[in-house]
């Protein structure tokens, strides 16, 4: 804290240096990170059970294996997984939704389970702006 602010000016700083609306505040690339379907997805799955590499790649279907380990190292290095190798033969790598991480499923589920909900009320609302834009 700078000695020449006050406790409230300080707060106000602090809260303002992580605005998303300001281009560099550093919650926008958090923001930008979450807001990827294989990070929702990723995270939905693991909110279900604990899974190794090989059953998230089956339960989420069309994820490469190069996106699938990317997107894993994100949410490892965000603190939103965990991942825990077991020495066997062969190894046996486990991943695992955080604490944080599960603090941020209601939001992801909530995402998810209105895409769901209303995609064909969206694919309708497609079809009526292209038909009127001569588009699609």
């Amino acid at each position: 804290m700078n000695p020449t602010m006050t406790a409230a000016q300080s707060r106000a700083q602090a809260k303002q240096e992580y605005d998303a609306y300001l281009a560099a505040c550093p919650s926008r690339r958090l923001l930008d990170r979450l807001s990827d379907k294989w990070i929702t997805l990723v995270l939905s799955a693991l909110g279900e059970q604990d899974m190794r590499y090989s059953e998230l790649s089956r339960r989420i279907a069309g994820v490469s294996q190069k996106m699938l380990t990317q997107t894993l190292r994100q949410l490892e290095r965000d603190g939103l997984v965990t991942r825990t190798v077991t020495p066997s033969v062969p190894v046996q790598v486990d991943y695992a939704i955080t604490g944080l991480g599960r603090s941020l499923l209601t939001v992801v589920h909530g995402i998810k389970e209105w895409a769901e909900e209303h995609m064909d009320e969206v694919e309708r609302r497609r079809a009526a702006f292209d038909e009127a834009h001569g588009t699609g």
